[in-house]
C-alpha cells in the first residue's frame, strides 16, 4: 500500500491591507511533486478548507512548469475538522507568510500534530511551516519543540524581507521562547534540521532537501 501523506496549508491572504500572502508555491510543489514521484496518496488540506492563496510574489516569470502544475491542488483543500491524523503516516507543513496568522492558533492543527508526533510519524515543515508547532503541547504538557533541534525561517531572513515589522511574532525567536534548540544557516542557504522524526528547513531553498529527508525517514 503507498504511504498516506497529508499536507497542511495555509488559508491565509493578506498580511495588511496593501500586502497579499499566502503559501509560498515551491515549497508546496517541490514536496508535493516529490512525494508524487515516490507513489505516496497525498492529501492537501487547511485549517478552513477550500482554496489555498498563493502568494503572488513566489511566482516568478520563469517559475518551473512542474511547480505549475501542481497549482491546481491549491485551490480546493479539504479542511482539516473533517479528517483524523490516524488516517496519515506522515505530516508535511509548507510554509508562506500565510501560516504565520491561521496556524499556531488552531486547536485542530494542534492536536493532529500533536498526535502524529506521539504516534512516532514523521513530521516536517518548512520556513513559516514551522509556525504550526509553535503553540503545539504534548500530552505531558511539554511544548513539542522543546529542547528538540530546529529550525526554520530566520529573524534574519524576515528582516531582509522587511516584513518583519508586520508578522505576529518571529519565528525563531518565538521557536526559542519554546526551549528549542535553534540551529540555523546563512540567509537564504539550504539548511535542514532532523530530531527523531522531526524535519524542519529553514527557507524555500531547502525545500527538496527537508522533502527528501522526509521521504527517506518515512520509507525507513
Amino acid at each position: 500500500m503507498s504511504k498516506k501523506v497529508l499536507m497542511i496549508v495555509t488559508n491565509h491572504d493578506k498580511i495588511n491591507e496593501d500586502t497579499p500572502t499566502g503559501i509560498w508555491l515551491s515549497e508546496f510543489a517541490e514536496a508535493y511533486n516529490e512525494f508524487k514521484q515516490h507513489g505516496f496518496d497525498v492529501t492537501v488540506a487547511s485549517p478552513g478548507g477550500g482554496q489555498s492563496p498563493v502568494d503572488p510574489n513566489s511566482v516568478s516569470d520563469d517559475e518551473p512548469q512542474e511547480n505549475l502544475d501542481a497549482k491546481p491542488m491549491l485551490e480546493n483543500t479539504t479542511p482539516i475538522d473533517s479528517l483524523n491524523a490516524e488516517d496519515f503516516d506522515a505530516v508535511f507543513l509548507p510554509g508562506g507568510h500565510g501560516t504565520m496568522f491561521d496556524f499556531p492558533d488552531n486547536e485542530k492543527l494542534q492536536s493532529m500534530l500533536r498526535e502524529t508526533y506521539e504516534s512516532e510519524k514523521p513530521l516536517a515543515a518548512v520556513c513559516h511551516g514551522p509556525a504550526a508547532l509553535v503553540n503545539v503541547k504534548l500530552s505531558d504538557g511539554q511544548y513539542l519543540v522543546q529542547g528538540k533541534s530546529v529550525n526554520a525561517f530566520t529573524d534574519a531572513e524576515e528582516a531582509d524581507t522587511t516584513l518583519d515589522q508586520h508578522m505576529p511574532f518571529l519565528l525563531e525567536s518565538k521557536l526559542r521562547e519554546r526551549g528549542a534548540h535553534f540551529l540555523s544557516a546563512p540567509n537564504w542557504s539550504e539548511h535542514v534540521e532532523t530530531d527523531g522524526k522531526l524535519i524542519t528547513g529553514q527557507n524555500p531553498q531547502s525545500t527538496v532537501a527537508v522533502a527528501k529527508e522526509f521521504v527517506r525517514t518515512l520509507q525507513n
